[in-house]
């Protein structure tokens, strides 16, 4: 049976989201029906002709090669994943954390574990959380998720270049099912018509930066944002910019503790988050105004870690007409449900920041239109372009 992609998200925290939803289940369940009709049509006699072709690797793409390289039911096709960047080897997992992160669920933690690339990561590093407090700033209002008891996680912080390098890995493992070229940039796509003359190629052309041209029964695209299979094919999108920013950084805490718990308040100006990443250290993602966000990059470290904990903990912002609203309310629903509320917890205490890892880059959304042409199908994230500032 196949390694189903699960219902659950793979999100990255501030640099953009990528999803594999149950519309991506039922992609995958059409590409595998599609192979099978494939094999009884003919090749066009070049020798380069595979059955897939995934171009863009990173989290997504490298998922979908392992998915598909341990599907017994592909066993024998020709499967190739065009990676435009050098292969992500982790000998040795780096001492200092990287602010681009991922919180993985549990549905994808098992979709992980399903195509081999979970246990990697957990010998590598990952830092489970079993708690999400949110708060408001203006108000007492607070609302927690937490599985029973806090005895299961709720998600996983697992920073990107661990998730690739394990699916790097488990790819190594498939060789005889999945080849791999790195440093391979496509450079033009040619689609095939629907209704095909007698003497016309029936499959889509790949073609690389170093002149080969390539063939393939089903082009997977997974390259990103901007995506290029996307542009070339034509397919419109929606987009939505939120005219704010995003600041992130690695945190050091001021004292060891368990830290598993995931912290997010509702300023005025925007949400700020500290996502755990092991119980010295914390991930920063703190959403505001393209002007609070410079201001916040220009402070030295000293001011900007006052800043940090001043957002978490101070409570000048509190409106006396919003808490009088609120406090209504709580007493309207601790009427029908007695065992409504819990109280507050406050978040550890900020000490510095990793040596430069204060970014930011402005926050959008975008969507495509359409997932599936002739041939071709999308996947991964389809986000709004992100521009990082150092």
């Amino acid at each position: 049976m196949m390694h189903k992609l699960t219902k659950a998200p793979l999100a990255l925290n501030g640099l953009g989201r990528c999803f594999i939803t149950e519309k991506h289940v039922s992609a995958v369940k059409i590409i595998r029906r599609g192979l099978v009709v494939a094999q009884h049509e003919s090749d066009s006699g070049k020798n380069e002709v595979y059955d897939v072709i995934i171009s863009g690797g990173g989290m997504v793409g490298s998922a979908m090669a392992c998915s598909l390289g341990m599907d017994p039911n592909l066993t024998g096709k020709k499967i190739l994943l065009l990676e435009a960047g050098n292969k992500k080897v982790m000998d040795k997992v780096p001492n200092a954390y990287s602010t681009r992160v991922s919180s993985i669920s549990p549905g994808s933690a098992t979709l992980l574990s399903g195509i081999g690339a979970w246990e990697h990561i957990t010998q590598m590093r990952c830092k489970p959380y079993k708690k999400m407090q949110v708060w408001d700033a203006c108000s007492d209002a607070l609302i927690t998720f937490d599985k029973e008891n806090l005895q299961d996680e709720m998600a996983y912080i697992v920073e990107n270049d661990i998730v690739v390098a394990a699916l790097t890995k488990q790819l190594d493992g498939l060789s005889d099912n999945v080849q791999v070229k790195y440093r391979s940039k496509v450079v033009k796509y040619t689609w095939p018509m629907p209704h095909q003359a007698a003497d016309s190629i029936p499959w889509v052309q790949v073609t690389l930066a170093n002149g080969e041209t390539l063939q393939t029964k089903l082009l997977i695209g997974a390259d990103g944002p901007n995506s290029m299979v996307r542009q070339k094919l034509g397919i419109p999108t929606v987009k939505w910019n939120y005219d704010q920013s995003a600041v992130v950084a690695v945190l050091h805490l001021s004292e060891p503790t368990e830290n598993n718990v995931a912290w997010q308040r509702f300023l005025p100006t925007g949400p700020i988050a500290m996502l755990p990443l092991s119980d010295t250290e914390s991930s920063l993602v703190w959403s505001t105004s393209h002007r609070l966000a410079e201001e916040l990059l220009e402070l030295d470290e000293e001011s900007f870690v006052d800043a940090i904990n001043s957002a978490f903990w101070n409570n000048e912002n509190q409106s006396e007409l919003i808490e009088t609203a609120g406090s209504m309310f709580r007493g309207a629903l601790s009427a029908i449900m007695p065992s409504a509320g819990s109280p507050r917890q406050l978040p550890p205490s900020v000490a510095g920041i990793g040596p430069k890892t204060r970014v930011m880059f402005p926050l959008g959304m975008g969507h495509a239109s359409e997932y599936i042409r002739h041939r071709v199908a999308l996947i991964g994230s389809d986000t709004a372009p992100v521009r990082i500032r150092n």
